[in-house]
């Protein structure tokens, strides 16, 4: 129970609801409309101090806010019925945020739409210094896909994005290894494509002779049987039947539709936060499948912090080192610097027992982020390069 209270209050933290501010330093007046506003919308902006401003006409409206990075800033209503106001600055890269109007709590009409936090709703990006690795640049580009498929283990239609790298179209013969990909907890498969930009990153990766070209998939990872309760991965509900869906019907999917190479070393698996965790499990599960591994902010041990008993973490999957070692290639944990303490120190326990069980892996952490996108695609542009070589 006290794990699934610290989820909730995670929650909590990345949707909002927490406190309530107004902003009154003197806001440098350089506003420009965020790269991801609907086509001819001027708001939201931001500016060079990483502050959202917001103006929505609402003339009928008693109070709105601005709900962005878990505080709710008051906005500011003028004799025509427009409200107007900004946040405080923001950490760099992609972010949730809603707004309230008397109570209700409403995407904001100027921008795209994009599925986080159980909902489709709106976005905003803060530009950051390093922002051109996932950058739309001038080079050869991949194909991405949308595949629907009939799944008899959860007796429902499903679908995932395939990428494919530049090439692949032109070719006839060659063979791509594989990267499965997956989203967090409220999230699904377009978070990879829409926030994440995966497949611009390849681009620019390939591009530059840093990564060997592949076929990434990203599926989603919420996958039940009939008639189960559909409630969010938990530690006492940790994988739902996502992985069974995965193994035994999108790979063999993939395999036969795509020209991969069948074969655990050209095969590779990674997720973020929930997708951490269900991929750690299916990888330590399935090691005749999977080669590489990649833990972008959670282990399967998220969101515990104690120390583990590597006899019953994932019945003993880590008790010989020197075999999981051999098999696993590449095992990979990163984790923001301003993330809240729970995902450090659960990837800190997790590398403990690692390092007791003489179990190599690399470890980076990306500065100044917190559990968002931006921490996600410095995760997928360091992890890539180091696959298939």
């Amino acid at each position: 129970m006290k794990n699934i209270q610290s989820f909730i209050v995670l929650f909590a933290l990345f949707s909002g609801n927490i406190a309530v501010a107004q902003t009154t330093d003197k806001v440098v007046e350089d506003f420009k409309p965020s790269s991801v506003n609907q086509p001819g919308k001027e708001y939201p902006q931001v500016n060079s101090e990483r502050r959202v401003r917001i103006r929505i006409e609402a003339p009928q409206a008693n109070k709105v806010q601005l709900d962005i990075g878990a505080v709710k800033y008051d906005l500011t209503k003028d004799e025509n019925g427009v409200w107007m106001g900004e946040s405080a600055p923001q950490d760099e890269g992609f972010h949730y945020y809603q707004l309230n109007i008397d109570g209700a709590s409403v995407p904001d009409p100027g921008t795209r739409y994009f599925y986080g936090a159980g909902r489709w709703g709106s976005g905003i990006e803060i530009p950051a210094h390093d922002q051109e690795f996932y950058a739309l640049k001038k080079v050869s580009h991949g194909l991405v896909s949308e595949n629907r498929y009939y799944s008899d283990i959860t007796e429902s239609w499903r679908r995932c994005f395939v990428y494919t790298p530049p090439g692949y179209h032109s070719g006839k013969n060659k063979r791509y290894p594989v990267l499965y990909l997956q989203h967090g907890s409220f999230e699904d498969e377009t978070g990879w494509l829409n926030q994440g930009h995966a497949n611009l990153i390849l681009d620019n990766l390939i591009a530059d002779n840093k990564a060997v070209p592949m076929i990434i998939v990203m599926d989603n990872g919420y996958a039940f049987k009939p008639q189960e309760e559909q409630v969010v991965s938990t530690p006492t509900k940790p994988a739902m039947v996502f992985e069974e869906v995965l193994i035994n019907e999108v790979i063999p999917m993939i395999d036969n539709k795509f020209r991969t190479i069948n074969d655990r070393e050209q095969r590779a698996i990674a997720g973020l936060s929930m997708g951490a965790n269900q991929t750690m499990r299916i990888i330590m599960n399935n090691l005749d499948k999977f080669a590489y591994y990649g833990g972008f902010s959670g282990t399967a041990n998220y969101p515990g912090t104690e120390e583990i008993d590597v006899k019953a973490f994932l019945d003993g999957a880590f008790a010989d080192g020197k075999t999981v070692s051999e098999r696993i290639k590449v095992l990979w944990l990163r984790v923001g610097t301003k993330e809240p303490e729970v995902f450090p120190k659960s990837i800190g326990a997790f590398r403990d027992m690692l390092d007791n069980q003489g179990i190599d892996h690399v470890y980076y952490e990306s500065k100044g982020t917190v559990h968002e996108w931006l921490t996600w695609r410095r995760s997928l542009h360091d992890f890539v390069p180091r696959l298939f070589r």
